[in-house]
Order: structure tokens, then C-alpha cells, then sequence
């Protein structure tokens, strides 16, 4: 087997031999008519440390076809084409059982016994509520789904999309929430925007392939999406528990359907509560700053102070100001 290359380190000119998921692959026409009826793969190829784009114009056929989700070896050039691109020559499938998954799947920068730790004393020892607290006890007090939501990522491409995603970014809503209750204790009920903070997306859990290696979407993920299946997961809890105040149940179910925001970003109703409104805002800031994070992370040195465009956040991010002093 080939030295692991990691596609962070590709650079224009290069020679390529090393293994990599696909994250996408889009089957093209070529135009030309002596060629007609015959196409060429455009894939995002990923590994731990990046993804880059690729073409082949002689694709794999038969059984040798690959498919998103497949660990496969690469052979090719680095070019540039509106940014990086592997011009691929080989590229054969890998049986995933005998991989290094540490290669494939990025892992949280935080420790994950620290944030589980975190995430115990928030429903142990910030939430009064005995009805909220039961609930959440019903939740994480159960050790295989606290396994589950622990190594769990947050998306697949947009933000959080690491083992230990989902657990970071819920511990970043609960901060930001914190912050919104201080500022409106009056109004908001910290308690249940605390309870909404850790459950918001707890759909996502179903949502994606626990053996995938880029997080792929499953059957249910993709028919119902997690807002849908999250409101199921807790109405599933929520029947277990007995005399939960009708009310409370209501505004968590609210919470839960409405955490995007907007109809066009999937959340079938908008907030009209202001702890719903409250959790939507953290929620966005999260992901929105973990977005931001991730691109200037990745931004190469010497490249200019403009990073490539970015087409979830569609914009380039300045980074002139970056390690200047304060």
C-alpha cells in the first residue's frame, strides 16, 4: 500500500498515489461528437485533513463503478482549475475493513470525555426543572444513545462534520443560550432553552450512516430529514413520561420544529416563542462561526488574503487582517 498523501498537502504539479473518499461524483456528457453518449466522473475527493476537487475522463465500468461513500485508491496530477484539481488516471475501490478510518473521518479538537463530562453537568446540575430534567435524564441517562450523540457529526459538509461534531456544537448553542438568558432573564425560561440546546438536533443521530465514512445520508435521513425525526424522538420520550406539563411539551415541540429558522432552511413553521427564537439564533451562530473557523483554517499560506469561494456561505473571507496585532 501506497504512503498516505493527504490532500491538505497537494500542490499544483504534483503526482498522485494515495487513498481518499468520495464525497461527490456527478457523472458528465462529454460535448464533443465523437464522444457522444459517453461521460467523464467530476468528483470531490476527502480525506481527514481536506477535500479537493477531480475529474476522469476515462471513468471505472462494470463492476469496477464507484459510488459516494467508497474508500478508494487514486492515482493522477494535481492542475489548477478554478482551484486545486486531480486530473485521475486510476481509481479503484478499497475494501473499508481494511483501511485506517483515522485517514477518512476528522475527529473533534476538543476532548470528548471533557465535553461528555460538559454536557452531564448541564442536565445534572443548571436544569431545575424537574419535568425538563427527567426528560433529559430519560435521554442521555442512556448509556448507548449518549454513545451515539458523543461520536455523532453535526452535518455532513457545513459545519461540525467531525466525529464528536454533534456534542461540540450542542455544548456551543447551550453556551450561547446561556448568554441570551443573562441578557433576558425576564422573558426567556433558561431552563427549557438549556433542555432545546441539547436536544435540538438529536434527529441527527438517525439522520446519518453510523458506518459511514463521509457521513452519509441514510434512507430515513433523507425521506424525513432530523427536524422531522427529532420531533419523533422526543414525542417517543415525551409518552414515557408521566404528567409532563402539557404546556412545557408544546413549547419544546415548537422548539424542535422551528430550531432553522426559516421555511426555505427546512423548519416547517418559524419561531414564535422567544426561547424558540433564542435557540435558533444560537444555533445558527454556531454553525455560522464553525463555518467561518473551518475555511480560515484551511486557507493556505502565501495564497493571498482572500480564501476560495465558498459556495454554502457564498462568499470569499478576508484574512488581511488575521495575525495583525491588537
Amino acid at each position: 500500500m501506497h504512503k498516505k498523501q493527504m490532500i491538505k498537502n497537494l500542490r499544483v504539479g504534483d503526482e498522485v498515489e494515495t487513498q481518499a473518499v468520495i464525497l461527490e461524483l456527478n457523472r458528465a456528457a462529454f460535448t464533443t461528437p465523437q464522444r457522444a453518449g459517453e461521460y467523464f466522473l467530476r468528483l470531490t475527493l476527502s480525506d481527514v485533513s481536506g477535500r479537493v476537487k477531480a475529474v476522469m475522463w476515462e471513468p471505472p465500468i462494470g463492476d469496477d463503478e464507484v459510488k459516494p461513500d467508497d474508500v478508494v485508491f487514486v492515482r493522477g496530477t494535481v492542475n489548477e482549475y478554478h482551484g486545486l484539481q486531480v486530473v485521475v488516471s486510476d481509481l479503484r475501490r478499497l475494501d473499508p475493513a481494511k483501511v485506517n478510518r483515522a485517514f477518512f473521518q476528522p475527529v473533534s479538537m476538543r476532548n470528548l470525555d471533557e465535553m461528555i463530562s460538559e454536557l452531564q453537568a448541564v442536565w445534572e446540575e443548571e436544569i431545575n426543572d424537574k419535568a425538563l430534567k427527567a426528560l433529559l435524564q430519560a435521554f442521555f441517562g442512556d448509556a448507548l444513545f449518549l454513545k451515539q450523540f458523543s461520536l455523532a457529526p453535526a452535518a455532513r459538509t457545513v459545519h461540525h462534520n467531525c466525529v464528536g461534531g454533534l456534542l461540540e456544537h450542542a455544548l456551543e448553542v447551550v453556551f450561547f443560550c446561556r448568554k441570551l438568558a443573562e441578557l433576558y432573564p425576564e422573558q426567556i425560561n433558561r431552563d427549557l432553552l438549556l433542555t432545546g440546546a441539547l436536544l435540538h438536533d438529536i434527529g441527527k443521530l438517525e439522520e446519518y450512516r453510523q458506518d459511514s465514512f463521509s457521513f452519509e445520508f441514510s434512507d430515513r435521513g433523507k425521506l424525513m430529514g432530523h427536524i422531522s425525526i427529532g420531533k419523533e424522538l422526543l414525542d417517543q420520550k415525551l409518552a414515557t413520561l408521566h404528567d409532563f406539563p402539557e404546556q412545557l411539551k408544546l413549547e419544546l415541540q415548537h422548539m424542535m420544529l422551528t430550531h432553522h429558522g426559516q421555511r426555505d432552511w427546512g423548519s416547517p413553521e418559524v419561531p414564535k416563542t422567544i426561547n424558540a427564537f433564542a435557540l435558533y439564533y444560537a444555533d445558527l451562530i454556531s454553525a455560522r462561526m464553525n463555518q467561518f473557523s473551518g475555511i480560515m483554517k484551511n486557507h493556505q499560506v502565501g495564497s493571498g488574503d482572500w480564501t476560495e469561494w465558498d459556495r454554502f456561505l457564498e462568499r470569499s473571507i478576508y484574512m488581511g487582517s488575521v495575525g495583525e496585532e491588537k
